[in-house]
């Protein structure tokens, strides 16, 4: 059998084969309905080939744990996984639609609203997934996928690194070149920045039909990720608006720490660049382009004196003032006309003022935006950055000449950028009281939130664990999450009564409690078998907690008194001073000693458990009267009594 199975096979006697959706790497892909569930499913199929390499088997198990527990609107499910016909497979969500990287090749550029949801809705996903320490590490438009609704759902978590697990080698490179992050391509330790750099190549290219860096080879577009400034997106699509343009340079910011913080920051970003932009009605006609596509270097990436000169030629070479061979005679004629023409030059911009240019309002933008538009109004810029309690880290505070000044273009425009308020490490708070930790991060000029989390090894109202973790240097202001010990985890106690004993500590220790146990005589129940127990059932303990148990002992065996003669109520003391129950049931009887006095019991005598029952027949006197056929005949009632 070939690796794709043919159709209406049945895979792990469950999902029964319809058609082939795609092949990648690793896997294969088919569409097959579950013929418990009565839906269809994707179903993909591990290679045969790696089903024996046990890195592959085991980072194809990795895929389906991490993302199994990815439940989002915006990731697709994974509902279940197993092996089958030597190999390995995981059962996902079906979508009907296409991938984003088919929606690019049909549609892009796109209009910046629709480009801006779509991102977004990634987003969404790579934060529902970073929160839980899942980085996917190979974000790109072939692994979203776009449902008949319009909705972005990511895929393929085949090599996501979950916590501190690394599949990776060190200096290894996984992922797909076009959309690795710089430290991917060098084969660094991957981050969360690493997804958003990713996400902002998939924007770049949404944008501009086009991604950043191409090469021959992988390594080649991997040392472009690493060495390269992307073409800034304006360049090859001039409607890219300056705000959207800023955020996609920022997140493709070499060094990770100049990127977003997280995907929180890049959303806000995405969706205030989103303000003011008109919804296209018609995307071809909003989009194309209406003016020549000129190149415009990203801020800080070079200065005039590093422009490519292949792109613009070489530099005039001086003239030799004696190559006519007129000797220098004629050099003052040179600088007299030299002179004449700048004085032309210069008293033509004096008298029309047509060379200056007004400068924008940039105070309160980014940075980014800010160089933007001022390099497009034909200013430089200067940056000066200035700590800022008040302000976002990259907003521009200041600017000289202010905005609305008319100056000479090429001016230097002076930026003061906001620095934020400054930084601080997260202290190692695990096991302080959570006000002790709340103040200490206070202090530092973070703000403080709590999460509540069992722990069997901390104590009740103290810290964990804080989230970002210890020694991340956060700007102030960042909020930092304290996991705080709310203690053991709380269990509902089982109902173990009727069960034995050996059954009932079985059952509460695997679930984590402690088991006591005290006797209790009886012979209601078989000995050994629980009667009670502490706490009721369904009551949460926490784990370690321990559950007393009451369970059935057959009673010793004591001698039964003879209380044959006694009167029926001595006899009935005595029997239940012995430790019995008593039976007591009448006769009826004609001699008048007998009445209301013990006439047999059984047991009569020996011994007997101690609380069973002891049967006494004591007379009940009835008076003899002639009968009306056969003289000296008796009638007389019959009763019992039973005294426990």
């Amino acid at each position: 059998m070939t690796d794709v199975p043919d159709t209406s096979t049945i895979i792990d006697g469950r999902y029964r084969v319809l058609h082939r959706v795609g092949s990648g790497g690793m896997a294969d892909v088919v569409c097959a309905e579950d013929l418990q569930l009565g839906r269809k499913v994707a179903i993909k199929l591990l290679h045969r080939r790696f089903a024996q390499d046990e890195e592959f088997v085991e980072r194809f198990r990795r895929e389906a744990s991490s993302a199994a527990g990815l439940q989002h609107p915006n990731v697709v499910a994974v509902y279940d996984r197993g092996a089958w016909d030597d190999t390995y497979y995981i059962a996902m969500e079906y979508l009907e639609g296409r991938t984003l990287k088919k929606l690019v090749q049909d549609e892009a550029p796109l209009a910046p609203t629709r480009a801006i949801e779509l991102t977004v809705q990634i987003l969404r996903a790579a934060r529902f997934a970073h929160k839980r320490g899942i980085i996917h590490r190979d974000l790109k438009p072939h692994n979203v996928i776009i449902d008949a609704e319009g909705r972005a759902k990511v895929t393929d978590f085949g090599i996501a690194k979950a916590g501190a697990s690394d599949m990776t080698q060190t200096g290894s490179i996984m992922g797909t070149a076009q959309y690795l992050s710089p430290e991917q391509a060098q084969g660094h330790a991957v981050s969360a920045a690493s997804d958003l750099y990713s996400v902002g190549i998939i924007l770049y290219e949404m944008m501009t039909g086009r991604v950043p860096f191409e090469g021959e080879s992988a390594v080649t577009i991997a040392l472009k990720q690493v060495g390269e400034a992307p073409v800034p997106p304006t360049a090859l699509n001039p409607q890219v608006p300056p705000a959207l343009e800023a955020v996609i340079l920022r997140a493709l910011e070499k060094d990770p720490a100049r990127r977003f913080g997280d995907a929180d920051e890049f959303i806000a970003a995405l969706e205030s660049a989103g303000h003011g932009i008109a919804p296209a009605t018609d995307a071809t006609s909003v989009l194309q382009p209406t003016g020549p596509m000129i190149p415009i270097p990203p801020p800080g990436a070079y200065d005039v004196a590093h422009v490519d000169q292949r792109a613009y030629g070489p530099p005039e070479e001086p003239e030799d003032p004696d190559a006519d061979g007129d000797g220098p005679s004629r050099w003052w004629v040179a600088l007299l006309v030299g002179l004449v023409v700048a004085g032309a030059i210069v008293a033509g911009l004096l008298l029309t003022g047509k060379d200056k240019v007004q400068v924008p309002n940039e105070v309160g933008n980014p940075q980014a935006e800010a160089e933007i538009v001022l390099k497009r109004a034909g200013l430089s810029t200067d940056i000066t950055m200035k700590e800022s309690a008040d302000k976002a880290k990259g907003t521009v505070i200041g600017q000289d000449p202010g905005g609305g000044s008319r100056v000479p273009k090429g001016s230097i425009v002076n930026l003061t950028v906001s620095a934020g308020p400054g930084t601080a490490r997260v202290p190692d708070l695990a096991g302080q009281p959570r006000s002790a930790a709340k103040k200490q991060l206070t202090d530092l000029g973070f703000t403080t939130s709590d999460e509540q989390a069992t722990s069997d090894t901390v104590t009740e109202n103290h810290v964990i664990a804080t989230r970002p973790d210890v020694g991340q240097e956060l700007e102030k202001g960042t909020n930092v999450v304290l996991v705080v010990s709310s203690g053991k985890e709380r269990v509902a106690v089982p109902k173990v009564v009727d069960l034995t004993e050996d059954e009932a500590r079985s059952t509460l220790e695997s679930l984590g409690f402690k088991v006591t146990a005290k006797d209790q005589e009886t012979t209601d129940k078989d000995a050994g078998t629980v009667l009670a127990q502490s706490p009721a059932p369904d009551t949460k303990l926490s784990k370690g907690g321990t559950v007393t148990l009451t369970v059935a002992k057959e009673p010793p065996e004591v001698a039964v008194p003879d209380v044959t003669g006694q009167g029926r109520l001595a006899a009935t003391q005595v029997l239940q001073d012995a430790g019995f129950k008593v039976n007591a049931v009448s006769q009826t009887t004609d001699d008048k000693t007998q009445d209301l006095h013990v006439i047999s019991q059984d047991p009569a005598t020996g011994k007997a458990k101690k609380g069973s029952t002891v049967t006494i027949n004591y007379g009940q006197y009835v008076a003899s009267t002639p009968s009306a056929t056969t003289p000296g005949s008796t009638t007389a009632p019959g009763g019992t009594v039973t005294t426990g």
